[in-house]
């Protein structure tokens, strides 16, 4: 239960408010760490729920895609311009944050990971690298400001970082498809 401790702990690291207006000063930080590290704090802390309520992952997340479901769902509404905006100027969306990212993205994509194929994996990757180029164009190229508390410069910065991240979801899916993996991810059964 190490792994609950430490997520827990980053979620309230990141609630402190020194952290969080650090992290909610910069548009690049917000999006790209703030809402990342409050993700991978759901994943840390997904083994202890799936322990302590197994018979409710059992019954509604049985194949695993309700789950990346829900984690796209949360994921797409945290891209959503207005969203940041409205999580800076309103207490509660800020503690829907809180809630969303780690305990309806993390937690449920952990949940979900073991029980979905290797195909749908690279199917949920070519999802993520479409939705972020999407995202890296929009934010680039936009005119205008589309976040209200942050700068043109600002926007443009989380654009290039969606554009690395689709950089890195190309690598990572040109090297599931052209390596042999299964030395990396042997039969169980094996080693029990």
């Amino acid at each position: 239960m190490k792994q609950f401790r430490y997520g827990l702990t980053l979620v309230i690291f990141l609630a402190l408010p020194p952290a969080r207006d650090l992290l909610e000063s910069v548009m690049a930080f917000h999006m790209h760490m703030q809402m990342m590290l409050l993700f991978v704090a759901g994943l840390l802390m997904a083994p202890f729920f799936q322990k302590h309520f197994g018979h409710i992952f059992g019954k509604y997340n049985e194949t695993g895609l309700p789950g990346v479901v829900l984690f796209l769902i949360i994921l797409l509404y945290w891209m959503l311009p207005r969203a940041m905006d409205e999580a800076l100027e309103l207490w509660y969306v800020e503690l829907w944050k809180f809630i969303s990212l780690p305990f309806l993205a993390g937690v449920p994509l952990r949940d979900s990971w073991k029980k979905i194929s290797r195909t749908f994996e690279v199917v949920l990757f070519l999802v993520l690298m479409v939705i972020f180029a999407v995202l890296a164009y929009l934010y680039i190229f936009a005119e205008s400001t589309l976040c209200n508390n942050y700068l043109m410069i600002d926007q443009q910065t989380v654009g290039w970082g969606f554009a690395f991240l689709v950089l890195c979801i190309i690598m990572y899916i040109l090297l599931v498809l052209f390596t042999d993996q299964s030395q990396y991810f042997g039969d169980d059964s094996e080693s029990a």
